[in-house]
């Protein structure tokens, strides 16, 4: 398959179903800081409980998790700076190329990715922001479906070719479309209507 064809063909010719397993994976905001962690470097236990945070405990747990759904692997065991053996965790990829439809999810507790987002944010800063857009559109469902296509086959190409920028520094994105409320959302259907 040529580059044009998979641009072509969109984000969903190369994704998958979420199993039920893999979307409790990804449930928690701290599983999905730890798999974007893993996947910029291999990293122990106790490498991401400093980093996040959070008891040694606490991130084996959330480890574990995300080892049994496939999103990490043990990577080799290295000697550490005190002498003693490490058990590093990588991040598999797979995470990227599911399709979880937001009606399959729990959104009651929040949504896991922007909660890792924002907290991600709040860690770097400010000042680490390196580009934004905002903006209010207004969409039909097919619209939206052809948005979230393009946007993601965009994305979909630098994720494919990210091996060739690892010496690059690393960034963070995001890219979300929500309703926005409206006070006919408040008021009900007549809302809005000339009396």
């Amino acid at each position: 398959m040529t580059d044009e064809a998979s641009v072509d063909a969109g984000p969903d010719a190369k994704r998958r179903p979420a199993t039920p397993q893999e979307l409790k994976a990804l449930s928690h905001p701290l599983r999905v800081r730890i798999v974007r962690l893993c996947g910029d470097r291999e990293l122990t236990n106790k490498q991401l409980a400093d980093r996040l945070g959070v008891d040694p405990g606490t991130a084996y747990y959330h480890v574990r998790q995300l080892v049994d759904a496939g999103f990490l692997e043990p990577a080799e065991v290295r000697t550490g700076a005190t002498g003693a053996l490490e058990k590093p965790y990588r991040s598999t990829g797979r995470t990227w190329w599911l399709s979880v439809p937001l009606e399959d999810l729990d959104l009651s507790d929040g949504f896991a990715p922007v909660d890792a987002f924002q907290q991600e944010l709040a860690e770097a800063g400010p000042a680490s922001i390196a580009t934004y857009a905002r903006f209010s559109l207004h969409l039909s469902p097919e619209d939206v479906a052809e948005l979230d296509r393009r946007i993601v086959a965009v994305i979909d190409e630098y994720v494919e070719t990210d091996a060739e920028r690892r010496h690059l520094p690393a960034h963070g994105g995001l890219f979300l479309l929500h309703r926005t409320a409206s006070p006919a959302d408040d008021e009900g259907e007549d809302a809005g209507k000339a009396p």
